[in-house]
């Protein structure tokens, strides 16, 4: 019987050894550079080469950047009359007292602050000669006041407002005017009286305080006597509607074109 030999055993495939050997290179170079970077006197590198060594052998966890906040635009309320006077006053078939100007200038002027520090803007609320006022800076600068107490006549309802004559910008303050006109109107119901926009109102002493790149305008949101029930217990109503108008020149929102008042 015939002896078969058993086949040969095939030789087993070489592992790659490159791909260890680098990684094993690359550990040693790691080790002998942490090392050489920890013994080597400072006198041979400087300081802040030895620390930059040290980071970049060091495994980093995630960065996690911190974004600085915007800076907040800055917005200045004028409450009319307050700190000063009482401005228009309202009384009774008695002559008692029964509302000033200020205290509605005020009522209304702490809403606005209110509605735009919620909008994340830094406001100040300013007194009639605040001394603050001189030289201030801001974004816009918006001053509100009201009307007579008295009658006039029956036309003497409804609202006006006005820019700066020395204003830098021309356009701004215009658009300032038209975003408040335009929002004012929209969300009290009432006419804008452009007619009887008066000098004292170009030429609010403000004006000529206050930084001359800061846009103005002065608001007289209604009167007294015809327009009293909304400006005393609708006063929300009255000061989104200035809100409104100074947010839609801060956003550079779309305004129409106001039509003529009758």
């Amino acid at each position: 019987m015939e002896s078969t030999s058993p086949n040969p055993k095939p030789r087993p495939a070489r592992k790659p050894r490159a791909r260890s050997a680098f990684f094993t290179t690359l550990g040693v170079a790691m080790l002998l550079a942490t090392l050489f970077t920890a013994w080597t006197p400072n006198g041979l590198f400087a300081s802040n080469l030895q620390q930059q060594l040290k980071l970049a052998l060091t495994p980093q966890a995630e960065s996690n950047f911190i974004i600085s906040p915007q800076p907040q635009l800055r917005i200045g309320i004028v409450a009319g009359h307050t700190g000063n006077d009482s401005g228009a006053v309202c009384t009774d078939e008695n002559g008692n007292v029964t509302l000033t100007e200020a205290d509605v200038n005020l009522k209304i002027a702490n809403l606005v602050r209110d509605n735009l520090i919620a909008q994340g803007y830094q406001v100040d609320l300013l007194n009639e000669f605040d001394t603050r006022l001189s030289g201030y800076r801001a974004v816009a600068l918006v001053s509100i006041h009201n009307d007579s107490c008295e009658y006039v006549n029956d036309e003497a309802t409804g609202f006006k407002v006005a820019s700066s004559m020395e204003t830098r910008d021309t356009n701004r303050a215009q658009r300032l005017t038209a975003c408040m006109v335009d929002r004012y109107q929209k969300a009290t119901g009432l006419t804008f009286h452009e007619g009887s926009i008066t000098g004292d109102m170009r030429e609010y002493h403000a004006f000529s305080e206050i930084d001359p790149n800061t846009i103005t305008a002065i608001i007289e949101t209604g009167f007294l006597y015809l327009d009293r029930e909304i400006l005393a217990t609708q006063t929300e109503r009255v000061a989104n509607g200035v809100t409104q108008g100074i947010l839609c020149f801060m956003n550079n929102e779309n305004i129409q074109p106001t039509p003529p008042a009758p």
